[in-house]
């Protein structure tokens, strides 16, 4: 007798007009069968019906299985590679539109310094992810107070824990010591990181330093870089960027007085920050040499287009990334620096971009769609192992985005408008296999 095994729990399926797996082909009147947090069976609802009682399990005619079904479209759960989430209470901020990157920091800043109930608002952000299909998000967080806001709203993806402001005197001085300790903190569910702030705010040594303290532990990293144009590569009077080296030099601010135009891209990948593990924000001012250094370290950038706008920086070359094959996901950032946490907002405004920038390959809807999905997850790394998601398929986990969007005769046509027009059209989250939130219109049926 296996007295460790456990009695399976109940299967729900649950249905749509359009299925759209990522990994796979769409599924016109398709569903999703998911017992105890993970997915058993997609496809076709006849076939995972027949599949489901040919197996033992039951029909919808009995009250072994419970079918959820919805008239629009089922995707994986979204996922927000980009956020911080404490910000929430700051939206009087990202309302506003700003004159570059230094301008919006000190509205920023007079916001930040009034004080604020960290969990509360990091709490309130959570609630408006769920509102709007995000199953998982890299959450960044400066005050310990909002440390495990993903763990208690049941959301999945990486807490990072950020470190900024460091110098090297400091660092050496028991500012190593604070950080590994501050790291500890952080709940290891869902996921725990480092997120050294930017190339500009950090010395050398603590950069250096930072990602091996994150990866003896197994952990991840997270970086902003490309945010800023003082970011972008500078070419000196003689039309050489020129080498430059480490001897002497204590901060990427420390290089560029010196006179050095080398991108932060390639200052941080000297390094040896980049890599699968670490996953970039914005990537804005980037040369192509800039975004093949992220292609070679197999580091993903998540594009946050309408945080950018808020803040007065350029579009992100979301085009030049789709044509050159990079690893992209989609980010909202904070309601500190944009006008929602709505993720499917961000999408369309990429497309718009993408479309602007010259991008006329019909695959545009399908690869966006897979970036604010399985892009995300794979920032992040959770999209391969037992509890894998930012995909349906079997044994994946049960994390599912509902959204109010009528299929016709055509699925290309349903996946454009839900690509171009999704924003404020989600209806229902479920993660795990649980419904998290609903709107009024979704309903629960029980039988076909």
């Amino acid at each position: 007798m296996n007295h460790g095994a456990t009695t399976p729990g109940p299967i729900t399926v649950y249905s749509a007009d359009l299925v759209v797996p990522v990994t796979a082909p769409p599924i016109s009147h398709g569903s999703v069968a998911v017992r105890d947090g993970h997915i058993l069976h997609v496809g076709d609802r006849a076939w995972v019906l027949a599949s489901l009682e040919a197996s033992g399990a039951g029909s919808v005619s009995s009250p072994s299985i419970v079918e959820s079904h919805w008239p629009g479209i089922l995707t994986p759960g979204l996922v927000n590679a980009h956020s911080h989430l404490q910000y929430s209470g700051m939206a009087e901020v990202g309302a506003g539109r700003y004159n570059g990157f230094d301008d919006w920091a000190e509205a920023f800043s007079v916001s930040y310094d009034r004080g604020h109930d960290w969990r509360a608002d990091a709490a309130l952000g959570a609630a408006q992810l769920l509102r709007h299909g995000v199953t998982g998000v890299a959450d960044i967080v400066t005050d310990m107070e909002a440390i495990a806001v993903l763990e208690d709203a049941g959301l999945h993806g990486i807490t990072y824990w950020e470190v900024m402001s460091w110098q090297t005197d400091a660092w050496n001085n028991g500012g190593r010591e604070q950080i590994i300790s501050e790291l500890a903190l952080i709940p290891d569910k869902p996921g725990a990181g480092l997120s050294p702030h930017a190339p500009y705010s950090l010395d050398v040594v603590p950069l250096l330093e930072i990602p091996d303290i994150v990866r003896q532990r197994g952990k991840r990293l997270h970086l902003h870089l490309g945010e800023s144009s003082f970011e972008g590569e500078r070419v000196h009077a003689d039309g050489n960027t020129g080498p430059w080296h480490f001897v002497g030099v204590e901060s990427f601010r420390a290089l560029r007085a010196a006179g050095f135009g080398t991108s932060a891209t390639e200052f941080v990948d000297q390094l040896g920050v980049l890599g699968p593990d670490c996953h970039i924000a914005h990537g804005v001012y980037m040369t192509a040499q800039d975004r093949a250094l992220l292609r070679a370290r197999g580091t993903s950038v998540a594009l946050c287009p309408r945080s950018n706008a808020v803040i007065g920086l350029d579009p992100p070359p979301v085009a030049a990334y789709l044509r050159e094959g990079s690893p992209i996901a989609v980010g909202t950032d904070s309601l500190s620096s944009s006008p929602s946490l709505d993720l499917m907002a961000d999408v369309a405004e990429l497309y718009r971009i993408a479309r602007e920038q010259g991008y006329a390959e019909g695959d545009l809807h399908e690869r966006l769609l897979s970036a604010a999905t399985l892009g995300g997850a794979h920032a992040m790394g959770i999209d391969v192992g037992p509890d894998r998601s930012g995909y349906l398929a079997v044994g994946a986990r049960a994390d599912l985005s509902f959204f109010d969007v009528a299929v016709g005769e055509s699925v290309p046509d349903a996946i454009a408008e839900l690509v171009e027009a999704g924003g404020g059209r989600s209806v229902a989250t479920v993660i795990d296999g649980v419904v998290m939130h609903a709107e009024a219109a979704w309903t629960e049926r029980v039988g076909a």
